[in-house]
């Protein structure tokens, strides 16, 4: 059986849980395999593997550290490469370690980067090889508004999602000759297990400063995804889609 006869794969990275689950649920609504790695909560990985599956899907998750080079390589060369038809990439794990710039150590710096940038660049790198060869695939890079407007506290995370968004820029100038398009989403303040611990001013504050009144929610992220993975998308490359209820720097 050859790659074209099987079912596309899609592949999301943190996919467990918030604006990563939402993802998977939707690409798999959508007709999609999903494969999706996580980190932590093995439980919560399992309880969307099974949410999948009772809608009639089919789903697999792999606990995995996205900003392991090494871990990366061998799971694509065991689990992806000639085993799935790898369709669709979403990198959308992340971490933060939000502090301000005087306070904030190598470490917070480094490990945000290491997973929300670097980790991305692991998973792009290896699924090209096989989009290149397939002429064919879809890469979509889950950024952030904070990586185009900055947040204070935020230096380590601002500068990841924003380096995101020029590996998007750049990926699509290589990859368009062979039919694989990379994007990026950017999604506002989103309501999220990270927005749901913020103090109430705080939260008052975001909200008073977007036009649609309200938080996104991971839904709306989804549903942008799930556009540009699919085939009304095909003539769309190297763009930020914005979706964050009219907020803008």
């Amino acid at each position: 059986m050859s790659m074209s006869d099987l079912t596309p794969t899609a592949l999301i990275t943190g996919g467990s849980r918030g604006i990563g689950r939402t993802v998977a649920l939707t690409l798999a609504a959508a007709g999609y395999q999903i494969y999706f790695t996580y980190v932590s909560r093995p439980e919560a990985a399992q309880q969307t593997v099974a949410d999948i599956e009772a809608a009639g899907g089919s789903a697999r998750a792999f606990c995995l550290d996205s900003g392991d080079s090494e871990a990366v390589s061998r799971f694509f060369a065991e689990e992806i490469k000639g085993k799935v038809h790898l369709s669709v990439l979403v990198n959308n794990a992340g971490i933060t370690r939000d502090t301000l710039v005087l306070r904030m150590k190598d470490e917070d710096f480094d490990a945000v980067i290491n997973t929300n940038l670097r980790g991305a660049f692991l998973f792009l790198r290896e699924a090209v090889k096989i989009m290149t060869r397939q002429r064919a695939g879809r890469i979509i890079n889950i950024s952030s508004v904070v990586g185009q407007m900055g947040n204070a506290g935020q230096i380590n995370y601002a500068a990841a999602k924003a380096g995101l968004i020029g590996m998007t820029k750049s990926a699509a100038k290589e990859l368009g000759s062979r039919s694989v398009t990379v994007n990026a989403v950017a999604p506002g303040f989103i309501e999220t297990d990270m927005t749901a611990s913020l103090a109430e001013d705080v939260r008052k504050a975001y909200v008073s400063a977007i036009p649609l009144g309200r938080l996104g929610s991971a839904q709306d992220v989804a549903d942008a995804v799930a556009f540009l993975a699919s085939d009304k998308a095909a003539y769309i490359t190297g763009q930020v889609i914005a979706v964050n209820g009219g907020l803008y720097c």
